[in-house]
């Protein structure tokens, strides 16, 4: 497999304009409207049909992230982030983690001070139902697949597309901007969803590893879905 650096990358436009056309048409398209849809009226739940929903994006993503950006290229999967980083750098994650957390709380506040709220259709549903497996599937779905396949993708390929192509600051604003972008309909998140993007990235150019910003990312949801079920 080839070495994969930030000063260069065997990628151009052709791979970001199809993984796009993944993330921006396919996917809003058969698997949030049509695919959920069914599964909705299947399960008569939007947790469920949401969480089931979820789990096949993060494998359409990987799986496009692999055959469109990786193979055709013979590059492994360090060159989308599975590298090791640091010890050191764990401070640096707790860090940033009470930072999102931080800044996160005081941007809710500052919506439902605007009269919006943060809440989803799978927020609502969970809250409409608290037993143990609606919290159970929450909490995997948040905390374990959504960080696994969104960093694969949103830092791994975009930021480090935007970032050899353009360098670092809009490496971190662009590939921010999309990953708040696909979080809409969910308007009032959005700030939340820039800003861990921006964290996320950073965190991605400081130790060339993806693992940290799952770190990050995966306790931050976790949290997210305790607060709903708790509160």
């Amino acid at each position: 497999m080839k070495e994969f650096s930030f000063k260069t990358t065997y990628w151009s436009w052709k791979e970001l304009v199809l993984l796009l056309l993944i993330t921006f048409v396919f996917v809003p398209i058969v698997m949030e409207n049509l695919l959920q849809g069914a599964l909705y009226v299947y399960f008569e739940d939007s947790l469920y049909a949401g969480t089931l929903t979820g789990l096949l994006m993060a494998i359409i993503f990987t799986a496009g992230v692999y055959v469109i950006a990786l193979r055709p290229h013979n590059l492994s999967w360090r060159a989308v982030g599975f590298n090791t980083f640091q010890n050191s750098y764990w401070k640096s994650i707790i860090l940033w983690t009470a930072t999102l957390i931080v800044i996160s709380i005081l941007i809710i506040i500052f919506m439902e001070l605007l009269g919006g709220t943060t809440e989803n259709t799978k927020t609502e549903s969970l809250q409409n139902n608290m037993g143990i497996w609606s919290i159970l599937i929450a909490f995997v779905s948040a905390a374990i697949i959504s960080p696994i396949y969104e960093e694969i993708f949103y830092r791994g390929f975009l930021y480090r597309w935007f970032r050899v192509k353009w360098g670092v600051p809009a490496g971190i604003l662009l590939s921010s901007f999309v990953f708040m972008l696909v979080h809409i309909p969910t308007y009032n998140t959005l700030p939340i969803n820039f800003l861990s993007g921006v964290i996320f990235s950073w965190t991605y150019e400081k130790t060339k590893s993806i693992y940290p910003g799952m770190i990050i990312h995966a306790v931050f949801n976790g949290i997210a879905v305790v607060l709903t079920a708790t509160g």
